[in-house]
């Protein structure tokens, strides 16, 4: 054991001194990203969400449902201020039914439920009337609580004690409802008329008049402004009023224009006078029914005739300027033998006669101004946009005042007066060119930590196999080397070079070149033996 533990050490040293720097770095920085990777995915894999149980409990209510998860082995936190108990997301359904199975939270509360379990004979008519008035304050702050922006809600009522005789009046019962909002929100006019409406259906002989309703700053909610009613009698209204005619106004010109020239490339601005008086009038008019004769229609006529021949004959002709309409008023001359002839015609003739009750609108246009900017489509040369399209825009424009104005306030206007109620700019717009700030992406950062750490982790494997597949093909050649080199057979006429064949040579040089030397190296030797 300790002989393979000595060799793995050894052969992990000679490996790691083996390696160079930028080897090293690189095994380091890949056991520490994969460490890393590993970490961050165990942590993201094994957490727990947590999301609230019950919120904005009591002190007391925490401690006893917090001592109610404990025993049941329930992982638990309580947030910031007691009031939020938070416990994991997956368990919230379950606990809720749980804990209410068991009566928590006790809010002390008394509802309808009350009289289904504690109704009994001993309970008096003042106890009643008691307990019946704070379940109907409890289910009404209920109901009151579905409305959107309502975190809570507290109501009061007040019952009228009824009279006991027929003819007694009681007086009218009331309420008055403390709303918690939550913070920022504003409530729209059809929820508070619903308010209203809910408070006053709930209890009997209730009016919206003596309903009370404010939130936690003391703000009041009025159903009168909420209704709209008389809203244009009021400064806030008539502004409101006028508000909305420019708003509309605006849309209508910016949805037009944009259409022509894109949005980013037209502003509108649009301005109103409006007259918020009021007038009741009633008119009696008496109209011809043929206008251009300025006749009236026959409704009735008369023609009596009369004709005499004789003796003293009445003849003679009417006197000029004296016509009536029965025509008999002329002089008459008695004479002898003669005719007489005596016409008279009666006509009765009616007119149209009209009578008008006239209820002016609450408020007209009485004056409009629009301001647009447009920016040519080259910005750079104002000149790129035409003047056909100019006069179009103009056009368009001069149409939409004149359609507005109320004709009876203003009166005829001229073309001249119309555009002059039209401004029309080309120019650039520079305000399109500032930066604009750098978008949050929704992407979370250590989603972009564990992409970076696995695209480091892939290009080190790929470094290393790409690295160790060369190294294969360079050993590989390297063994073939040595395999062809250890093929090779040596020359049998090349004689090895040992130590007896270099004295041998040394000593046949000797002999050829200094005899003498040798002799003595001979007898030497041979004493020696």
């Amino acid at each position: 054991m300790n002989e393979r533990f000595t060799k793995v050490k050894s052969d992990s040293t000679q490996f790691w001194k083996s390696r160079t720097k930028n080897q090293k770095v690189a095994i380091v920085g890949t056991l520490i990203g994969v460490i890393a990777l590993a970490t961050i995915l165990t942590y993201f894999s094994t957490r727990t969400k947590m999301a609230p149980l019950f919120t904005e409990l009591s002190a007391t209510e925490a401690g006893q449902i917090a001592e109610v998860l404990t025993a049941q082995g329930v992982t638990y936190e309580i947030a910031p201020g007691g009031t939020n108990i938070l416990v994991p997301e997956e368990q919230v359904d379950s606990l809720t039914v749980s804990l209410a199975a068991q009566g928590y939270p006790e809010s002390g509360e008394i509802n309808n439920s009350f009289f289904t379990s504690n109704a009994g004979f001993g309970m008096t008519d003042n106890e009643f009337n008691v307990i019946k008035l704070a379940a109907t304050q409890t289910e009404l702050a209920k109901l009151i609580k579905q409305i959107d922006g309502v975190k809570n809600a507290n109501v009061m009522i007040n019952m009228p004690q009824q009279g006991v005789f027929v003819n007694d009046t009681g007086l009218e019962a009331s309420a008055s409802i403390v709303l918690d909002t939550e913070p920022g929100h504003q409530f729209s006019n059809e929820q508070i008329s619903t308010l209203y409406n809910l408070v006053s259906k709930s209890i009997p002989n209730l009016s919206t008049d003596n309903i009370v309703i404010t939130n936690q700053y003391s703000e009041y909610y009025d159903l009168e402004s909420a209704s709209g009613s008389n809203s244009v009698d009021s400064v806030e209204g008539q502004m409101a009023v006028k508000k909305t005619i420019e708003r509309d106004l605006q849309r209508q010109v910016q949805q037009m224009l944009g259409t022509l020239m894109g949005n980013d490339k037209v502003v509108v601005s649009v301005t109103t006078d409006i007259d918020f008086k009021k007038e009741n009038r009633q008119e009696n008019l008496v109209v011809p029914v043929d206008e251009e004769n300025m006749e009236g229609i026959e409704i009735s006529a008369q023609r009596i005739t009369e004709s005499y021949s004789g003796m003293d004959a009445a003849s003679g002709t009417p006197e000029a300027g004296s016509e009536t309409d029965n025509f008999v008023d002329y002089n008459s001359v008695t004479s002898g033998d003669g005719d007489y002839e005596k016409v008279e015609e009666t006509i009765n003739k009616d007119v149209n006669r009209i009578t008008k009750e006239i209820q002016e609108s609450p408020y007209k246009v009485r004056d409009i101004g629009i301001q647009v900017m447009v920016e040519p489509p080259n910005p750079d040369d104002a000149a790129s946009l035409s003047d056909d399209v100019r006069s179009d825009i103009e056009q368009i424009l001069s149409t939409i005042v004149r359609t507005t104005i109320d004709k009876e306030s203003a009166g005829d206007l001229t073309n001249e007066q119309i555009s002059e109620k039209v401004v029309v700019s080309v120019q650039p717009f520079y305000g399109n060119d500032a930066p604009i700030g750098e978008e949050t992406t929704t992407i979370p950062w250590w989603v972009w930590v564990i992409g970076g750490i696995l695209v480091a982790v892939i290009l080190l494997l790929v470094f290393f196999i790409i690295r160790s597949r060369k190294r294969k093909e360079v050993e590989d050649e390297l063994t073939i080397i040595e395999e062809q080199e250890a093929l090779r057979v040596n020359d049998i006429n090349e004689e090895k070079e040992t130590e007896g064949t270099i004295r041998r040579k040394q000593l046949e040089k000797m002999a050829k070149e200094k005899p003498e030397d040798f002799a003595k190296l001979l007898r030497s030797w041979i004493t020696e033996d």
